[in-house]
């Protein structure tokens, strides 16, 4: 790949002093801030998930809010409530969590369907809406919502139309033996997180994220965005392929991709490697299939090996 562009490097840089050994979650977490999209993070506790997104508002600039989602959370608790001033004779807002630049959702899947939605506007419309009043979220505003996949007792599963206003789905996974040992020498210390400097603006970034919008893509890498989608929907696996809605989230997260690699194009290669983090919570498989043992990435695999990827024709001179 391409050498990094100097503001993304600078901002990797930075999160890398303080967690060890998980470029590509810090890359890929990155591509979404960039596309203005979110992220969905399955992973268990201990694994750094916090210290990550700590560590991305310091390198930006950004106002983090964590919000804790528990079953007893209510919208109004998200997202802020309206209460009568005596004095003024009006209603005045009090804005709730959801009023930051990045929001670290932790545990979404803790708390009720009801509250749940209430995040549905705000990652799709960057607005809220409180008692009939929208109120506009300053960009960039950026969500990264976290769940556990071990324990399930108590939670209620996030419902599609909440999973598709995820850009990305992924997993840190634990560290290798060299990142742990590099993890408990860091502990020893006072955190390095607070001591972390910004190296970036907030201007600076939303230009970033207006320029991104710029890279080109050519309809040959449009045409194989749509056959992947629609191959989602053909699979003999597949329950619920794709939506239209994945597609242009693909196409989104690949030009921020090319984009952090200099690049004012995309190519081919940002489909594929990006299409399994966009596509694996956005595919439901026949129960048949789960049975069977098949799991969602066994069919993008398989889909990426069956669909024509597009070759650069070369006009001979």
């Amino acid at each position: 790949m391409n050498q990094l562009h100097p503001e993304i490097d600078k901002i990797l840089q930075n999160i890398e002093q303080v967690i060890a050994g998980k470029q590509e979650v810090a890359k890929l977490t990155l591509v979404a801030l960039l596309a203005e999209g979110h992220v969905l993070l399955e992973d268990v506790p201990g694994v750094g998930k916090t210290t990550m997104v700590r560590a991305l508002a310091k390198s930006i600039s950004a106002e983090l809010r964590r919000i804790q989602f528990t079953p007893d959370l209510l919208p109004s608790d998200i997202m802020g409530v309206s209460i009568y001033n005596p004095r003024d004779m009006d209603f005045q807002f009090y804005p709730g969590p959801i009023m930051g630049n990045i929001i670290l959702a932790d545990e979404i899947n803790r708390t009720s369907p009801k509250t749940q939605s209430a995040l549905l506007e705000s990652m799709e419309e960057n607005s809220i809406t409180v008692d009939g009043i929208t109120h506009v979220l300053e960009k960039p505003f950026f969500v990264m919502a976290t769940q556990n996949p071990i324990e399930y007792e108590g939670t209620y599963p996030l419902p599609e139309a909440q999973l598709d206003r995820f850009l990305l789905k992924m997993k840190m996974g634990y560290p290798t033996l060299k990142e742990e040992m590099d993890v408990l020498k860091r502990a020893q210390n006072v955190p390095p997180i607070e001591d972390l400097q910004p190296v970036v603006s907030l201007p600076e970034l939303r230009q970033l994220q207006l320029d991104i919008k710029g890279v080109y893509v050519d309809e040959s890498v449009r045409r194989y965005i749509a056959e992947l989608s629609a191959a989602t929907r053909s699979h003999k696996s597949v329950f619920l392929g794709v939506s239209p809605r994945g597609s242009i989230a693909l196409m989104k997260a690949s030009q921020a991709l090319a984009f952090m690699h200099n690049r004012d194009y995309v190519l081919p290669d940002d489909i594929q490697y990006l299409a399994p983090f966009v596509f694996a919570h956005r595919i439901i498989l026949k129960p048949e299939s789960r049975f069977e043992g098949i799991n969602v990435e066994n069919v993008i695999e398989q889909l990426l090996g069956l669909v024509s990827v597009p070759v650069q024709r070369h006009v001979a001179e």
